[in-house]
């Protein structure tokens, strides 16, 4: 079973507090490379949450069986089984997106979020606390890479949303939002090659630095209020 504090606090790491992609900075590769729209980075974030859901479940359930020595190896197997599925699945479903995503989805094997959040929550915890926990940090991820790939797709070519019909079919086109019109024929180069990424993901590091800071200077003055003895 998993309790109320344990769903909040799990929660509060994944999404905010220990974030993969803005303060563990980790899965640089994919962050960087496949966030040239808002479809690319959300679709492999949700790839890469399941993932993380599964084998962290996964290697819960089968840790006691596990030989201490033989665990980053056997961990790799599973997580690598899992990813199989995925990119099976993904392949029967979703071809055009699978067609797009490419050779990113099988190297989610070599993310080292995933093998990391294997060896250090989810061989010492339970299956649902592992489960919940590989899934919220995919969450997590998945938020960082939603908002850079907007970001972007957006300054790069004046969209949102471009590529969702490779997920919802053809009739999707027509969700695509043309932020600038398209007459236009807007194109930033810079924002879609790999240095519009550094400066995009730093902004997001900077933003979340910014927010955590003025958090904690609100937390001192309320501390300093409380411990302020009344006048008499």
């Amino acid at each position: 079973m998993i309790t109320r504090d344990e769903v909040r606090a799990i929660t509060n790491n994944g999404v905010w507090k220990q974030n993969p992609g803005v303060v563990q900075i980790l899965g640089m590769c994919p962050t960087l490379a496949m966030t040239t729209s808002f479809v690319n980075g959300t679709s492999l974030g949700i790839a890469t949450a399941l993932v993380m859901a599964c084998s962290g479940g996964a290697v819960a359930l089968l840790r006691q069986f596990v030989p201490n020595e033989l665990r980053n190896p056997i961990y790799i197997l599973i997580i690598a089984a899992v990813v199989t599925v995925v990119q099976l699945a993904m392949n029967a479903y979703m071809h055009a997106l699978y067609n797009v995503l490419g050779i990113f989805i099988p190297l989610i094997v070599t993310n080292c979020i995933v093998l990391a959040r294997a060896e250090a929550f989810a061989s010492k915890n339970g299956v649902i606390q592992s489960t919940m926990d590989g899934f919220m940090m995919g969450i997590g991820g998945t938020v960082v890479l939603a908002m850079l790939g907007g970001a972007r797709e957006i300054l790069g070519k004046g969209t949102l949303f471009s590529g969702i019909d490779l997920v919802f079919g053809a009739s999707a086109k027509a969700w695509v939002l043309h932020i600038i019109p398209a007459d236009w024929n807007y194109q930033f180069l810079f924002m879609i090659l790999p240095p519009g990424a550094f400066i995009g993901l730093g902004l997001l590091v900077a933003g979340k630095a910014a927010l955590d800071r003025r958090a904690d200077a609100a937390a001192r003055r309320r501390e300093a209020a409380a411990s302020t003895p009344l006048a008499a």
